[in-house]
């Protein structure tokens, strides 16, 4: 073996030559399998839209154990949510009257990490009778100014209804359908409606809280009264509370027409059957619907079955981050 200067140069270079040649040889895609994967970086970019708990999912008008919202606050955290939505419904009126217990609400919720995303609230303006339409109209603008120490943007309100049920069981027994008062037709409370909303505005502008009308009983039944009533009314700060579970027939076709001028969505889920009615929700549409028209807010789960909570909750929260992936534009 010829030898270098410093001894064993040429064969190490041989060797080193030979070895190189035989590696060339190795096809590519062995030699890219010998290499271990490496996991794609994580942005950090939110995967799905923000999933909130409305505390109806967990009181639904007769738990009483579960009415109490510091406790609700402390169960969305459990399960992961994104924030909360509280019906104001639930609150005692001394409870309400009460500013330091309003505002543990907010402390509560901050030292989470938990927004108070929502606060739903009823009202009526379906009727001829102007001084109960101002009642009304004055306890709506309370409500605002609630959402607003509480910090909270965003307020559900309903058009209201004729009242002529003898009970929120039956209304649902006739599909949310109801007779007008003797004498009225709803071509009579369209004005009635729009013009009260139109006194409560000034204050949401005000205190910077949107007004999202939902899709419920009353004059809010179809896709066709909703938009009369929002595009009447013509403001920023009066939009759409999108309710998955409050069209009955038709809902796909119902919630594209009402998906463009949508401030806040509340997602219906029935397991174990509903406590009123129980719809078969794909999800996955609904979820196509709403990017189709860019909407990227906040989903409120309002949880409606029979199920325990403990079990039904969990399993509503990955449905609803499966069927709403947050996109984002190149």
């Amino acid at each position: 073996m010829q030898r270098s200067p410093s001894g064993n140069y040429l064969s190490s270079r041989r060797g080193f030559l030979a070895a190189a040649a035989a590696a060339s040889l190795v096809p590519l895609s062995q030699a890219c399998s010998a290499e271990p994967a490496q996991p794609e970086a994580d942005s950090g970019a939110r995967k799905t839209s923000p999933i909130v708990l409305s505390t109806y999912s967990l009181w639904r008008f007769r738990n009483d154990d579960l009415r109490d919202f510091h406790k609700c606050i402390d169960i969305a955290d459990e399960y992961g949510f994104d924030g909360v939505e509280l019906l104001l419904y639930q609150i005692q009126q001394n409870e309400m009257l009460s500013h330091s217990n309003m505002m543990s609400y907010k402390r509560h919720a901050l030292r989470l990490g938990l927004p108070l995303i929502g606060l739903s609230t009823h009202q009526g303006f379906v009727t001829p009778d102007k001084e109960k339409r101002q009642a009304n109209i004055d306890r709506t603008i309370g409500q605002i100014e609630i959402a607003y120490e509480l910090g909270i943007p965003v307020m559900r309100v309903n058009t209201g209804t004729w009242g002529t049920s003898g009970s929120f069981d039956e209304l649902m027994a006739n599909r949310g359908i109801e007779k007008p008062l003797e004498g009225y037709t709803d071509e009579d409370a369209f004005p009635w409606v729009i013009e009260a909303l139109e006194k409560c505005l000034p204050t949401a502008e005000k205190c910077g809280v949107m007004l999202a009308l939902e899709n419920h009983w009353g004059l809010g039944l179809t896709p066709e009264g909703l938009l009369r009533i929002v595009n009447a009314v013509d403001s920023p700060w009066l939009q759409i509370c999108t309710d998955t579970g409050n069209f009955l027939e038709d809902p796909y076709d119902r919630l594209e027409k009402i998906a463009p001028q949508t401030i806040f969505v509340q997602a219906k889920t029935y397991y174990g059957g509903g406590q009123w009615y129980s719809l078969d929700l794909d999800y996955a549409r609904i979820g196509q619907i709403l990017a189709k028209h860019n909407y990227r807010g906040y989903i409120s789960l309002e949880f409606e079955g029979m199920d325990d909570y403990t079990k039904a909750i969990p399993e509503s929260l990955a449905l609803l981050r499966k069927a709403f992936p947050r996109t984002y534009n190149a």
